[in-house]
């Protein structure tokens, strides 16, 4: 007797979940059901659609050989059974049988199963806002809300728009209605900062700066938006955040998703702390023939071992996998995540894996993240962009916590992210970064590698060798002016410091650093000197040196001028800043 497996949801885990137990055993009667009449469609290329970057749906929809994924496609090419527009309504676990809704003509029907697998992903968080009924206030969760916003936008009638929330998504939106369509968006986040949760603080101030500087795109940080506002035929006319309305013709909902979890439990299925699904290793639910993957479960942050929600496309496609094989009798495990993210927005990238720093030290573990600046391949190449990079290592165990990383050339980026992922999941410690054999050619990566560099500084600073001043309390400082106690060395060439020289002495003074030995009497002892140069490395070299003659007073600025300059504090005014 063939084995019964019904699959409820038909997006990313569910689809690759069909076709992987198909695989194995052919056999098998697999029959998929999914509410909505798109079904197996990549969600997280929607902003991208929206773009134009995307031409048709159909780039969601179709393979990488341009075959639309339709119930056809899986019943011909899978013998995979779909049901589209197909609700389940109750799981009778001590039945095995799931009973459902056609949504168009109201049938009921009753599936029998041997396995089932929960697919049934998130649901998007609507706030309870005034207004929030409005026509033209939509998240962006589906492909049907996808379009219409599209054809919106593409026909001229938005020439404004807000979006609520900086989360990728949110970001993502504001980047393929600014560029290409030219309408002028609001982002409205709650939180002081773009990616909260996502990004380290630094690293998000200079994607901020960023986004600051593009064409259409306004930021409002830390605010608190009050009401939607409409006009009598019930379309939307503006917002208001913080007392003040803004004109706009469309709002999206970018304010988070929820794991849809409202089927599992009222089959009395256990939940995690998170909210999600609760499941094992190989991603069984706490009933052994129950599976469950994609973004209705929670899992286990490899680094930190706390529950963790991520929902994630890549994430859902190797859970399906997982559930495939164990469904079919295996024992494949997927033991957690370690938090990858990427996002590329107006050609500036920023990824992180593991914890940042602020997460770090607020699961009460100390640990030192300095910002390091380098180039992202040989410097004497042309092709080089600067990379700035935080890596996180505990204190003590030398444990790697995370990587944080942004930079232009978003290959690199990623690139340097991803070497992280196998080494954070088993608990590396810093030597093994240190020394990490990373492939290396001129035109692809440097002889020292910014990630070895990264743990190179890290080795420092738990050595006491690098005492790190970063760009917020260097900006603090400098604007205290020389009543604050500090003073800044320039130890660059002097046409390099000739400019801050001319706008900023008697603070700012300069020696460069290969001449520090033979001048070491003019560095000042009665108050604190932070040491200038572009990267930081110059300036450490010279910590050093001062710290072996005794002159300990010394900060050296992380990452130098360069990160200084991204992280959004103008050094000159700006028409003398140098490029």
């Amino acid at each position: 007797m063939s084995l019964k497996v019904v699959i409820i949801g038909a997006v990313a885990a569910g689809p690759k979940a069909a076709c992987r137990i198909k695989r194995l055993l052919p056999q098998a009667s697999v029959t998929m059901l999914d509410r909505d009449s798109f079904i197996s469609y990549g969600g997280c290329g929607i902003p991208f659609y929206v773009s134009g970057d995307v031409a048709d749906l159909k780039g969601l929809t179709s393979t990488s050989f341009h075959m639309e994924r339709n119930p056809e496609f899986f019943r011909g090419a899978k013998g995979v059974e779909v049901l589209p527009g197909t609700e389940a309504l109750a799981i009778d676990r001590a039945a095995k049988i799931v009973r459902v809704r056609d949504l168009a003509s109201g049938a009921e029907q009753e599936l029998p199963y041997d396995k089932l697998v929960m697919a049934t992903g998130s649901t998007p968080f609507v706030p309870p806002l005034p207004g929030v009924e409005l026509a033209n206030v939509t998240p962006v969760a589906d492909l049907h809300q996808a379009q219409a916003v599209k054809n919106a936008v593409s026909q001229g009638r938005v020439t404004s728009a807000a979006v609520i929330g900086a989360g990728a998504t949110g970001l993502e939106m504001a980047e393929a209605l600014a560029d290409l369509w030219g309408v002028e968006v609001h982002v409205f986040e709650m939180a002081p900062q773009i990616l909260p949760g996502l990004a380290d603080p630094d690293m998000a101030r200079m994607l901020e700066c960023h986004l600051k500087a593009q064409e259409g795109v306004r930021l409002h940080l830390g605010a608190k938006v009050e009401a939607i506002i409409g006009d009598e035929a019930g379309r939307v006319r503006g917002l208001r955040a913080d007392g003040r309305e803004y004109a706009v013709e469309q709002v999206i909902l970018a304010t988070g998703v929820r794991p849809n979890v409202e089927l599992a439990a009222a089959a009395g299925l256990a939940l995690a702390v998170g909210g999600g699904i609760q499941v094992n290793e190989h991603l069984q639910t706490s009933d052994p023939d129950i599976f469950a993957g994609g973004d209705c479960v929670s899992l286990t942050h490899l680094v930190s071992g706390q529950p963790l929600y991520m929902p994630s496309g890549s994430l859902a496609n190797r859970q399906g996998r997982v559930i495939g094989t164990n469904v079919c009798g295996g024992q494949a495990r997927f033991p957690g995540a370690v938090g990858s993210f990427c996002i590329k927005l107006f050609g500036l990238t920023l990824a992180r894996i593991g914890l940042n720093q602020a997460q770090a030290e607020k699961l009460g573990t100390r640990c030192v993240a300095p910002l390091v600046v380098q180039a992202d391949r040989a410097h004497f190449h042309p092709d080089n962009k600067l990379m700035y990079v935080k890596l996180v290592v505990e204190e003590g165990s030398r444990r790697v916590l995370g990587l944080s990383a942004l930079g232009e050339n978003g290959d690199a980026v990623v690139g340097r992210v991803n070497a992280m992922a196998g080494l954070l999941a088993r608990g590396a410690l810093l030597e093994e970064v240190s020394n990490l054999e990373l492939a290396y050619s001129p035109p692809l990566g440097a002889a020292v590698d910014v990630l070895n560099a990264a743990a190179n500084t890290c080795e420092n600073m738990l050595a006491h060798k690098l005492r790190p001043m970063g760009p917020e309390e260097f900006s603090r400082r400098l604007a205290d002016g020389l009543g604050g106690g500090t003073v800044f060395l320039d130890m660059r060439a002097i046409d390099n410091a000739r400019p801050y020289l001319e706008c900023l002495a008697p603070q700012w003074c300069h020696l460069p650093q290969e001449m520090l030995r033979e001048r070491l009497d003019e560095v000042p002892r009665d108050r604190d000197v932070v040491l200038v140069c572009n990267s930081g490395v110059r300036s450490y070299e010279a910590q050093v040196l001062l710290d072996a003659a005794g002159i300990k007073n010394t900060f050296n600025l992380a990452g130098g001028v360069a990160a200084v300059k991204k992280w959004g504090e103008p050094i000159l005014p700006a028409r003398e800043e140098e490029e």
